[in-house]
């Protein structure tokens, strides 16, 4: 169990920080916070949880309005293009230990969460007071950036304020300006089962063999190599689950569509409007947010088929367990 958010109040407390509570429904976007707590003079905070190929995460924490590029981030850290993206559902929750909506620097007031890197906005220091959620995204608190690194260096974690909207030439003569914030190792082999998880081989069980009076069954004839490409070739090696492909997929078809019918209606070519609206770029930073989507609602759909199938068992009484009422 992660911590409470009582537990963090009374840490704040404790370290004599001055903050303001807002208690407020449930929010999910920073656009449904803002309903709530956007008339009081604080900043609203977008916050990202990110995970490279080696599964080491990052939470990027910005005001609302700054513009966040995936491919500059992953250049800037030394990462190469594309090398973060959207961290999967699954690693929220183990890792962080919040609920969805509550990733905020905050979350790494947990232990587990540790090894986390966190990238802020420098942005935040031009703000008399910052919006979080205190690990939970029924309330707001708001505090300042030098309370905020109060916090931080208490948990033993140096705050590094970096512009999250430059582009720095990252090449031979010009080092990564961020590589110093890559975590030093990736998650731990209980933290990567959740996203790869390597099913246990049954044990062998020497039996012994008994004589039956069942007819012997004759074996199959083998299946030329041949034969069982051109079967296999049938099925997509990923069924469905890679969800990075299936995002490219859709951006595939949806972005030619827009394209048509966007040169048709402005009249402008296709290349020189792809140009103009700098597609490319837009295609890059649409992309993690369909990876995060995807993986949202594939979690959605994995929690729903499990109770559909633990209810259907309960109702038909199967190993001897008794039908729910």
């Amino acid at each position: 169990m992660g911590r409470t958010k009582d537990e963090l109040l009374a840490r704040l407390e404790e370290l004599k920080i001055d903050f303001k509570r807002y208690d407020h429904p449930v929010v999910l976007t920073v656009e449904e916070q803002a309903k709530h707590v956007g008339n009081f003079g604080g900043a609203l905070t977008k916050n990202l949880l990110l995970k490279d190929k080696k599964h080491r995460l990052y939470i990027v924490s910005a005001l609302a309005d700054t513009k966040v590029d995936m491919k500059i981030l992953s250049q800037r850290l030394g990462l190469g293009k594309g090398g973060v993206r959207m961290a999967p559902e699954e690693n929220l929750r183990q890792v962080l230990q919040v609920p969805l909506g509550c990733v905020t620097p905050f979350a790494l007031f947990n232990e587990s969460a540790s090894a986390v890197s966190l990238l802020l906005d420098q942005g935040l220091k031009s703000k008399q007071s910052c919006y979080f959620h205190p690990l939970t995204n029924d309330v707001t608190i708001a505090l300042s950036s030098s309370n905020l690194d109060k916090f931080l260096l208490s948990i033993g974690k140096q705050p590094a304020y970096v512009d999250l909207e430059a582009s720095p030439v990252v090449g031979k003569d010009n080092p990564p300006d961020l590589a110093d914030l890559v975590p030093t190792g990736a998650l731990s082999s209980s933290e990567e089962s959740v996203e790869n998880p390597t099913p246990k081989a049954a044990p062998k069980i020497n039996a012994p063999k008994e004589k039956t009076c069942l007819p012997e069954v004759k074996a199959k004839p083998k299946v030329s190599n041949k034969e069982a490409e051109s079967s296999e070739s049938k099925v997509p090696a990923n069924n469905g689950a890679n969800v990075e492909i299936f995002a490219t997929d859709v951006l595939d078809v949806i972005f030619p569509l827009f394209l048509s019918e966007a040169s048709k209606k402005l009249n402008i070519k296709e290349e020189e409007l792809t140009k103009i609206l700098k597609l490319e770029d837009f295609r890059g930073r649409a992309a993690p947010d369909l990876e995060s989507l995807t993986n949202m609602f594939k979690n959605m759909a994995y929690t729903a088929g499990f109770h559909a199938g633990f209810d259907t068992m309960l109702k038909s009484g199967l190993g001897g367990m008794p039908s729910r009422k």
